[in-house]
């Protein structure tokens, strides 16, 4: 049985954390308190225990972690520096694992490391793995590659509803993904495997994909559309928006091409070839799902 049975979960309002918040209470293996910022509007089901903490304070977070035995963040990108208060206030509250909110690209990778919309992650990471050297804290790091639902419908990964999807560097690079749901399921296999978990990255594959077999299941669902793909070199996208960030510049059309870098570019490790599914007892999930999702964004 795990030793991990109390566990504090903070930022779960947001898109990934409902989910997480759901797999979590819906395993049964826990006892779940939420903490949300001092001050925040969000509301939870009835039934789940709440408290509010000043993020920026480690006594005040102490105090809320007192008595957890896991901290799962899952805070947004603005929440992601308030996480090394977070650690520390954790260590001082006798917690013993912590999961920072870097679900998602391959962070051990150098390359992805290296990409400067994850400086702040990278901090963090590197702030938990000296913690845990000199305190009784441990840490999973989870790495799931792409929201597969979300970078769909928020068309991250490709756009069908022109029939003019982009394909970067030919479309064959195979990439790991994983439905935001099955984030959470990956959370539980962690919180249940603790010992197996212990101080290292955890991946997740659900599915292993490429652009070009998304344009192929595309097809199948409408057939009779005018595709017409372009090719695109994604180093050239990169570097444009890379300039604009320098420049100061921090929308979604600036900073999702360099993301993209770290889920399709093979040199950034994308295809989670070896990976924890069995472990965490993640099922993959087939082409069946991806007509599923695909089908309401293909008009």
């Amino acid at each position: 049985m795990s030793s991990i049975k109390n566990v504090a979960l903070v930022g779960a309002s947001g898109r990934l954390g409902t989910f997480i918040l759901e797999k979590v209470i819906a395993s049964n293996n826990f006892n779940v308190q939420v903490v949300k910022r001092t001050g925040s509007s969000s509301a939870y089901a009835a039934g789940i225990k709440v408290v509010e903490a000043d993020f920026t304070n480690v006594e005040s977070l102490k105090a809320a972690f007192e008595g957890r035995d896991a901290v799962v963040s899952i805070v947004g990108d603005a929440g992601v520096p308030s996480q090394r208060v977070m650690v520390d206030a954790a260590i001082a509250a006798g917690v013993k694992r912590f999961l920072p909110s870097n679900f998602g690209s391959n962070m051990a990778n150098p390359n992805s490391r290296k990409l400067p919309v994850f400086a702040q992650k990278v901090m963090v990471e590197d702030y938990i793995v000296e913690k845990a050297k000199t305190s009784e804290l441990t840490y999973s790091f989870i790495y799931v590659g792409g929201f597969t639902d979300f970078a769909l419908q928020k068309k991250v990964i490709m756009d069908f509803s022109k029939y003019t999807p982009t394909i970067f560097n030919g479309g064959n690079t195979q990439f790991s993904t994983t439905s935001m749901p099955t984030v959470g399921d990956a959370v539980v296999g962690v919180l249940t495997h603790p010992a197996e978990t212990r101080n290292r990255s955890v991946y997740v594959s659900e599915m292993v994909l490429s652009q070009n077999q998304l344009l192929s299941v595309a097809k199948q669902i409408a057939p009779s559309k005018p595709w017409s793909p372009v090719n695109v070199d994604l180093d050239v996208v990169v570097a444009g928006a890379k300039e604009r960030l320098a420049q100061g510049q921090h929308d979604l059309a600036t900073i999702i091409p360099i993301l993209l870098k770290s889920i399709v570019d093979p040199e950034y490790g994308v295809n989670f070839t070896k990976n924890d599914n069995e472990l965490l007892g993640i099922k993959p999930k087939g082409e069946e799902y991806l007509v599923e999702l695909m089908t309401p964004l293909i008009n």
